[in-house]
């Protein structure tokens, strides 16, 4: 059987609204930037989609050959932040530090790295205020007494991202009225400060940047670039924040500000919106205490595109549980095994092969088409059901070949992979007693020892030819 050709990676953009062939700028090397956490309170699942996401498209990317540069930014500096420490009656800075040391914690419990850099924005108020200068001496921004203003209407694709005319943008989105702003639609580059609010120098009075500047310029000043490759983030922040990024970068350059946009869907809890005020809010501290295990968000999230919303409920996760038992099972016949003879080492036959590469096939198949993660996670399931044939037919070789690939595809998933047992000496010793009353035909004594070893032991028993397989009960959050 030929096995098809890898296949080109296409991604659906939010600015074309179709799918694209994935084509960077300059060949193998990948500028991607998104959308990171505004620190003043913990990060919740719905952040974790967003990072989890993020980070199994620039593994994929990297598996196909590409050189990825991923920036995410900090927003650390905010209405939000201004607003919460006020309420907490703490020190901004104080509160701001708190959230991003958690943050990284969160990083750590879901086993995500970080990006290539992860830029504060208070790190980067110089770099902003140049980029503010130049868009008002091109008559893109203007200053009044409460600060600096985009003009809206003078860049003449606004509402592109988010395909929305300036007249569906006023009926539809609740613009608060500010007598100083040129246009209702006009947004903030520049917000003087209020009394005791933190602030910096600028040539327009002390005070802090607008949100959307933030993005814009520090995806391009550390990616060191005008176009970015990709720019991700969550849906909800197409408009008006990346609208904004985008018609900020490009009224300034004269050039795309990103190639692709790539945006997911939202989470819900029961069909609810996440809220506080609802008790339905969970962290991702929270979802770890509960569940031990991050894997199970991973898989949670695997289970519908990411562009689609994805609704969080009790039962979507006993259904999560039972897949990582078989992920773990089929571990535990590769780990924990007693080999009561040597088998032949024959080389893998070509058919065995065509069948490894036809289910790996069609997992690039389904990650080339706009990272389709349910489809290339039910490749994996395939490719276990496959190598519990081999390993049931002693198949080693084919066995052994299928394990690699799947290994890699965990690896890209971001899943464990279970460590070896080490498979207690007495186990052993029943386990060679079993194998010989079996070769003897001596069903019963074969039978009673493997209820004796599922009793003194957390493990079932099952076999193959040549070994005894021994399969944990629970999976190790478990124990």
């Amino acid at each position: 059987m030929k096995i098809k050709e890898t296949p080109k990676i296409k991604v659906y953009s939010s600015l074309t609204k179709k799918k694209e062939d994935f084509i960077p700028a300059k060949g193998k090397k990948v500028k991607m930037y998104t959308c990171g956490v505004t620190v003043y309170d913990d990060c919740h699942i719905g952040h974790a989609r967003s990072l989890y996401i993020f980070e199994v498209i620039r593994r994929y990317l990297k598996y196909r050959g590409f050189k990825v540069s991923f920036i995410r930014n900090i927003t650390d500096i905010d209405d939000k932040i201004i607003k919460r420490a006020n309420e907490l009656k703490v020190n901004w800075e104080e509160l701001v530090n708190k959230y991003i040391e958690n943050y990284y914690q969160d990083l750590s419990l879901l086993n995500i790295p970080k990006a290539d850099k992860e830029p504060r924005a208070t790190e980067n108020i110089a770099a902003m205020i140049k980029y503010i200068k130049k868009l008002i001496n091109k008559s893109y921004a203007y200053k009044t007494e409460d600060g600096v203003y985009f003009r809206v209407r003078k860049f003449k694709s606004y509402g592109k991202l988010s395909n929305q005319s300036i007249d569906q943008m006023l009926e539809g989105v609740r613009i608060e009225a500010d007598e100083h702003k040129k246009d209702s639609l006009d947004f903030a580059l520049w917000k003087k400060a209020k009394e005791g609010e933190p602030s910096w120098n600028s040539p327009w009075g002390r005070g802090r940047p607008g949100w959307h500047i933030e993005c814009s310029v520090m995806s391009q000043k550390y990616l060191k670039t005008i176009t970015l490759d990709i720019h991700g983030g969550g849906r909800d922040l197409i408009f008006p924040h990346h609208e904004n990024e985008c018609a900020q970068a490009e009224a300034l350059n004269d050039k795309p500000f990103a190639k692709y946009w790539i945006h997911h869907g939202l989470l819900t809890i029961n069909g609810q919106k996440m809220a506080k005020s609802l008790g339905n809010f969970i962290t991702i501290k929270d979802f770890i205490k509960k569940y031990k295990d991050p894997d199970y968000l991973k898989l949670f999230f695997l289970s519908a595109h990411y562009s689609h919303p994805i609704d969080f409920n009790e039962e979507k996760i006993e259904e999560i549980k039972k897949q990582k038992k078989s992920f773990y099972d089929f571990f535990d016949s590769v780990f924990n095994q007693v080999n009561h003879k040597k088998t032949a080492n024959t080389p893998i036959t070509s058919e065995d092969k065509d069948k490894i590469d036809t289910i790996c096939a069609k997992f690039n198949e389904a990650m080339s088409d706009d990272s389709n993660m349910p489809r290339a996670l039910a490749s994996l399931f395939d490719l276990i059901d496959l190598g519990s044939r081999f390993s049931s037919s002693d198949k080693e070789k084919a066995f052994n070949y299928l394990r690699i690939k799947l290994e890699d595809f965990f690896d890209i998933f971001g899943l464990k992979i279970p460590k070896e047992k080490k498979i207690p000496g007495l186990l052993k010793k029943k386990a060679q007693e079993r194998y010989k009353a079996r070769k003897e035909k001596d069903f019963k004594k074969a039978d009673t020892l493997r209820k004796e070893m599922e009793q003194e032991y957390p493990y079932y028993v099952t076999d193959s030819a040549t070994r005894t397989i021994f399969i944990s009960k629970k999976l190790p959050e478990e124990n």
